[in-house]
């Protein structure tokens, strides 16, 4: 009998969560986060007659691997204590598994096969898939969802022969763009009238890149082409995630799960490990420069001798590798990264009058993200650093109600994306994490 998936948090829960940011923060804090965290479960999350769940990305009406997994952390935060929380992400876990089964290169889908999207793009579209930017972290983002509720939860009932099915599809993609110009088939443009500069790769294929031991992505996290195609947070991202999924294959997939998978428990998580071992020591050898910060991680390389020193406010970001990569945050590579993400080293970093923040080539200049700066109070070491992030989102967004996607640094009231589902999370994960509620990370 199919499980119905309750579409919402549960309201005492709730109700006293707000309680409590209102004695921490004060009113409109409070008010904001109650707000963001009913409306991405009403508006953003559609449950199946499946079991499984559709998640809104918010304004735009497609599911992203990425966004749907972000979406959902303030509520793995609070899954050990309401068990419709934990329903509704092994739901969105089952939904994800299936998209990376039809299509491990597809970055969003399509309720259905619906034909909605570009499907004008000169790849290989199908009616299920909306965009099909090949992005690593796409890959990262379910396995790291599925890890984290089996985390806060112990359930595995979402690990299963699907999900197996998935991870085995993530290592065999991951694995082939170790070679991308040899062993890959994947080529993308966009011919759209309206399609920006950053919408296509040139020739299809992107620009030339060694063989390293990292694995290519097309575009960033931001669905903008990349430079030069190792993008380093999100190979950090691979490492971890695969590592993730060594660690759920061994504790709660058994061959009897597997089923009709022609593999064993152990093939699927020594492959994964190796895989990330592989990864692990090429962004070593690769991707670490020296600057006047100290030695840090590149955004991108080519293993032809070019890297990009900047960040981009999406996840997988250099500054949310805490989040994503498994990184230490008093790692001193970190340390060095966020000096440097964090300066006007950093292309992407701006001051203004309203205060500092991290923006994207995807918006336009000057632009910052709340999401950027979110990450930064989750990954600050400082409590006083963390306050200080969540008292301006809420200065900078607050007049508002909810988060944008990105803002005029200097006039918070022109800002890009009035619905962004995906920076009310990492607000309200900010708010969580202030209040001792916390994503699990590791064991």
């Amino acid at each position: 009998m199919t499980r119905q998936v309750r579409g919402a948090v549960d309201s005492a829960l709730l109700e006293r969560l707000i309680a409590d940011a209102h004695a921490a923060f004060g009113e409109t804090t409070a008010t904001m986060f109650g707000h963001a965290m009913r409306r991405t479960l009403s508006d953003a999350v559609v449950p199946g007659p499946d079991g499984t769940a559709f998640v809104l990305t918010g304004d735009i009406p497609a599911m992203w691997l990425r966004d749907s997994a972000a979406q959902m952390r303030p509520y793995v935060a609070l899954a050990h204590l309401d068990d419709g929380l934990a329903d509704l992400i092994a739901a969105i876990v089952r939904r994800q598994c299936a998209q990376i089964t039809r299509d491990p290169y597809a970055n969003a889908f399509n309720d259905g096969p619906t034909g909605a999207g570009h499907q004008s793009d000169r790849t290989a579209m199908t009616p299920w898939t909306w965009e099909r930017k090949y992005e690593v972290d796409s890959l990262a983002f379910p396995i790291q969802l599925a890890h984290q509720l089996w985390l806060a939860t112990g359930r595995t009932d979402h690990l299963d022969g699907a999900f197996a099915r998935a991870g085995r599809a993530a290592i065999e993609t991951i694995r082939t763009e170790q070679d991308h110009a040899a062993r890959s088939n994947y080529i993308f443009e966009r011919t759209e009238a309206d399609a920006g500069p950053l919408d296509s790769l040139t020739g299809g294929q992107g620009s030339p890149v060694a063989v390293t031991g990292m694995t290519w992505s097309a575009f960033r996290p931001s669905d903008d082409a990349c430079t030069y195609h190792y993008n380093v947070p999100g190979n950090l991202f691979a490492v971890a995630s695969l590592r993730a999924l060594g660690e759920l294959t061994d504790a709660a997939l058994n061959d009897a799960t597997l089923g009709d998978i022609d593999e064993t428990r152990a093939a699927l998580a020594a492959d994964a490990r190796v895989l990330a071992d592989e990864i692990e020591a090429a962004v070593a050898e690769h991707a670490r420069v020296p600057t006047k910060h100290g030695t840090v991680w590149a955004y991108e390389v080519d293993g032809l001798g070019h890297h990009l020193l900047t960040d981009d406010a999406n996840m997988p970001s250099l500054l949310s590798l805490p989040l994503t990569g498994g990184i230490d945050p008093a790692d001193p590579t970190y340390l060095s990264t966020r000096a440097l993400v964090l300066s006007e080293t950093n292309p992407t970093y701006a001051v203004g009058t309203t205060g500092d923040g991290v923006g994207s080539p995807h918006t336009p200049p000057r632009y910052v993200w709340p999401i950027a700066t979110a990450v930064r109070g989750l990954t600050a070491q400082d409590s006083d650093e963390a306050r200080q992030c969540l008292e301006l989102l809420v200065a900078t967004q607050g007049q508002r109600g909810r988060m944008s996607e990105s803002y005029h640094v200097d006039q918070p009231d022109r800002f890009t994306r009035e619905w962004f589902s995906w920076a009310d999370s990492m607000f309200c994960e900010l708010v969580l994490a202030q209040l001792g509620h916390h994503v699990p990370d590791r064991v």
